[in-house]
């Protein structure tokens, strides 16, 4: 039996609780003190003793731990892990089903039920990722559900902490067989090279396929597109599969050059019609406008936070400075796809940010859509903090 620990919430905390809300954070505790060990099963009470809700320690972002139930006679085990696994792999049924597309999130984290915790599903092979000491030491229930409700080729995690709660990236094979990396995964009939094993990222953000179908299907046909802190250069294969005339992709980082090339090559396109910029994107943006470059499309989706040597970039503080910066090279009439995955600010004040921008370069523009996590991110409708991606597709009027 694995030890559990009584912890007094705030009066003023108890409803949120109550009503589902699913992160412990520190200031709802009036004796975090006695917690040491992260995994220890938390029972959480009011002034009375009774009982509120139950979860366990693990050190996250801003909080102490997860609830997992609200029912005082569910334990924590085995049974329970495999509950909450099955009912998520049952929610996703249609897209196994799906020919067009094998790749995609299975268990969302607390959307699912068990704070911590992601599974994505790339063909086959199952990543888990752990983003705290805590979960991780019950790995042996996830492990052991997986092993009892599916069939795999292979199963890798991604720890995403260290022994202080902060974050750190390395990944592991776990069981099964070994995947011969990359592997080619399909999205929307669209294909992307993955690699489970090397660093943090896989190849592609599964939370943007939405998005990449948009540009594909509606917004680039004929077009001369820009995709900024590009990665691997998704965004840029949905553009040229699209139709788009040219591509153009900008990232710092000196591997996104190879790994671009690989995506439009998995795609049967000659990269070398398009342009791939090793460079910073805000270095770009000058030299784009001293060579009067202007696109039809431009997409927006860079890191919260980002550190060069001449720069410091935060989402929270400098999106309208890179809005501004963006319509000055957009063509009038053009898109800008802005996109974000801060998740401390809304979507409203996020639209704020796109406001300002386009007042400080002194043009207008209407949201032609918005859109936040696709279905298979499963989070509560009633705390949209948990729902982090925003994504607003605008037009410059002038």
């Amino acid at each position: 039996m694995t030890k559990t620990i009584d912890l007094q919430v705030n009066a003023k905390n108890i409803a949120d609780f109550k009503r589902g809300y699913p992160l412990i954070l520190k200031d709802a505790i009036i004796n975090s003190d006695v917690l040491t060990k992260e995994g220890t099963i938390v029972r959480l009470i009011d002034r009375d003793r009774k009982f509120v809700a139950k979860g366990y320690h693990g050190l996250q972002n801003k909080g102490i731990g997860w609830v997992l139930t609200r029912k005082e006679d569910e334990e924590i085990d085995f049974d329970f892990f495999a509950s909450r696994i099955d009912a998520a792999f049952a929610r996703r049924e249609t897209q196994f089903e799906d020919l067009d597309t094998n790749a995609f999130r299975v268990f969302n984290g607390e959307g699912d039920g068990i704070g911590g915790l992601t599974i994505d599903y790339f063909d086959g092979y199952y990543m888990v990722s752990w983003y705290s000491e805590g979960i991780y030491s019950l790995k042996h229930h996830v492990y052991g559900a997986l092993d009892k409700l599916v069939e795999y080729k292979g199963v890798y995690e991604k720890k995403r902490f260290d022994t202080k709660g902060q974050y750190i990236d390395q990944d592991d094979f776990v069981k099964g067989e070994q995947g011969d990396f990359p592997i080619i995964v399909r999205e929307n009939g669209m294909n992307f090279a993955v690699n489970l094993n090397d660093g943090a990222m896989t190849g592609i953000f599964l939370d943007q396929r939405d998005i990449r179908k948009a540009i594909r299907d509606k917004y680039v046909d004929g077009k001369n597109v820009l995709n900024t802190f590009s990665y691997t250069g998704a965004f840029s294969v949905a553009a040229a599969l699209g139709g788009a005339t040219k591509t153009t992709s900008v990232d710092l980082a000196k591997r996104s050059l190879a790994k671009t090339i690989e995506q439009f090559s998995v795609n049967g396109i000659d990269y070398e019609q398009q342009d791939i910029k090793v460079m910073d994107v805000f270095e770009y943006f000058r030299y784009a406008k001293r060579h009067e470059l202007k696109f039809d499309l431009v997409v927006l989706d860079p890191p919260s936070f980002a550190r060069t040597k001449k720069y410091t970039f935060s989402t929270a503080k400098d999106y309208p400075a890179l809005i501004a910066d963006t319509i000055a090279i957009t063509e009038k009439n053009g898109i800008i796809v802005a996109s974000t995955n801060n998740a401390s600010f809304s979507m409203k004040k996020f639209k704020t940010f796109i406001e300002q921008g386009f007042a400080d370069a002194g043009s207008k523009f209407k949201i032609l859509e918005e859109s936040s996590l696709p279905k298979d991110f499963r989070t509560n409708r009633d705390f949209p903090e948990f729902n982090y991606l925003k994504v607003v597709i605008i037009q410059k009027l002038k």
